[in-house]
């Protein structure tokens, strides 16, 4: 899974409530399906641009994924590997476009049943789990010890 950063949470939460609100959404579409709208909140980028780029090369997501090359001169390529270093993996990308990840899915099915991985209410319910997954993840690895203040810094009654 992605690694916890508040850049991640942030950008999942942004995508999923984009798309409660309406942001159009076509699976069969590669910059308006689940890891298009995800790369159109994280890289600014257009639906139009994303479709573009991935024409390039023929495939859906998870095939531009398996032959992503970062060195191949394509602009997938480069959307793609601008994604990885946001912090996104090549699996955590491939497991969104068909809502997949085993962690996310313990969460997701009882609450929601099997995925359908092409329906707007799943994919905005997976990417809040994740976020939530992630979140926890960051809240977990905080230590209050570190948070405190010094001790020339703390309060003292005058």
């Amino acid at each position: 899974m992605a690694r916890a950063s508040q850049f991640i949470i942030d950008a999942l939460r942004k995508t999923a409530t984009q798309l409660s609100q309406g942001k159009p959404y076509e699976w069969g579409h590669m910059g308006n399906c689940n890891c298009g709208n995800l790369a159109q909140t994280v890289l600014n980028m257009t639906k139009a641009e994303l479709h573009r780029y991935a024409m390039e090369r023929p495939g859906d997501w998870n095939e531009q994924l398996n032959d992503y090359c970062p060195s191949s001169g394509l602009q997938i390529d480069q959307v793609i590997f601008s994604l990885l270093e946001k912090g996104f993996s090549t699996d955590d990308l491939q497991q969104l476009e068909r809502l997949s990840n085993p962690e996310i899915m313990s969460k997701f099915k009882p609450l929601y049943g099997e995925p359908i991985f092409n329906k707007r209410e799943h994919v905005i319910a997976y990417m809040q789990i994740w976020a939530d997954l992630l979140e926890e993840k960051l809240l977990g690895n905080i230590s209050l010890e570190k948070l405190s203040a010094p001790a020339e810094l703390a309060y003292s009654k005058v």
